[in-house]
């Protein structure tokens, strides 16, 4: 498929020149004014490559693509100008918002050349970004695959915790939270250095002796160290090493970094970790808020008063049975599900994935379990299931 190219000038003549060259090499589109150019960038597919004219009435050629270098930052630009524009052309060109610069008139071997430069640029810009973006989830998905494998009472954790984290993000009006949510399912990788029966203690909050609380409390240093040689997980790292660390300056790192100052991923995790162990230690949602809200001073009042707002929708939801032919990925359990002989499977709270679902269902086949599990259902009795 022709890479899509789009011309702006204000001279009708120029612009119908360029479609007759150049509508066998690329899907040609133009516009006869910056303005006009903008609209079919925002309205329409991405364009490979943006061509304009210096001189236009209302927005010119650089006060134009400055703005495509915002709103299309893939895009690359080029621009026409005149002798009597080099000057200020050349200021442009240094600023970074053009990669190529062509003087009025211009040979079509001159156009050809510098579209087919600027097109290999486009190419090789998005196929470096997909790389990137590949290696960057599939390092995410194989740290929380190893979480999932080894500690799976931090792995279903930092699932349940993760939920909460972006829906607190949403009640905060936080658009782009990509690094928040990284950062909440990598939470607890960590502690893959901490013991399982560790993990059971801490997070029921049971029995939990002091040598064990300082073994669980150095996760977070340890998860960041691990995620800082990763590219782009920087912030991710940040989020992960305050994650538990007290709006008020207290908990760990032990460091003078305290109120707003701790990122912001970091003070929701905090606050949805520490409601989620309550919840795990056998605490209803009413009674789990209660007790943050008494401690209060370890938490971002405006996470406090998001959680509020969430705890109120969630407490719409009820428990009821389903049938393993019923469940689907995506539902949360409302209740444990443990065998027959009392052993814990997988707790309340937790996100039937496919791996699971396949799980229970064999589990069930064999007479280990129920063949019935708990959900959450909304009053309306529609089930939960996870976003």
């Amino acid at each position: 498929m022709p890479e899509r190219i789009l011309f702006v000038d204000d001279d009708p003549n120029i612009l119908a020149g360029i479609r007759r060259q150049l509508h066998k090499l690329y899907d040609v589109s133009t516009a006869d004014s910056g303005q006009a150019g903008l609209d079919l960038i925002v309205d329409g597919a991405p364009f490979a490559v943006v061509v304009s004219d210096m001189n236009m009435p209302g927005i010119d050629g650089i006060q134009f693509l400055r703005q495509v270098k915002v709103i299309a930052k893939d895009t690359v630009r080029m621009m026409l100008t005149g002798l009597s524009d080099m000057q200020v052309a050349i200021e442009a060109v240094n600023e970074g918002s053009i990669f190529r610069l062509l003087t009025k008139p211009c040979a079509t071997d001159v156009l050809a050349k510098a579209l087919a430069d600027s097109v290999e640029q486009h190419r090789l810009a998005t196929a470096e970004k997909e790389l990137l973006e590949k290696t960057l989830s599939g390092s995410v998905k194989v740290l929380s695959d190893v979480l999932a494998l080894t500690r799976t009472k931090a792995f279903g954790h930092a699932q349940r915790v993760r939920r909460l984290v972006m829906e607190l993000a949403t009640q905060l009006g936080i658009s782009s939270a990509w690094e928040i949510d990284v950062a909440a399912m990598l939470s607890q990788i960590g502690c893959v250095t901490v013991p399982d029966e560790v993990l059971s203690k801490i997070y029921r909050d049971v029995n939990v002796h002091e040598d064990e609380k300082q073994m669980f409390y150095a996760h977070p240093a340890i998860g960041a160290e691990l995620l800082q040689s990763i590219p782009r997980l920087e912030k991710v790292a940040k989020i992960i090493a305050y994650q538990e660390k007290g709006f008020d300056g207290s908990g760990v790192p032990q460091d003078d970094v305290r109120g707003e100052a701790i990122p912001l991923g970091a003070r929701l995790l905090k606050i949805s970790l520490d409601f989620d162990k309550r919840t795990m230690s056998g605490c209803s949602y009413a009674e789990a808020l209660s007790k943050l809200t008494v401690r209060g001073a370890l938490y971002d009042p405006r996470a406090m008063e998001a959680l509020r707002a969430v705890i109120a929708e969630q407490l719409v939801y009820e428990i009821r049975p389903m049938s393993m032919n019923e469940l689907t990925p995506g539902l949360i359990l409302g209740a444990d599900v443990k065998t027959k002989d009392d052993v814990l499977l997988v707790p309340r709270g937790h996100e039937v994935t496919a791996t699971l679902l396949w799980r229970l269902k064999n589990f069930a086949k064999i007479g280990m379990i129920e063949n019935t599990v708990s959900v959450l259902v909304r009053a309306d009795g529609s089930a939960q299931a996870s976003d």
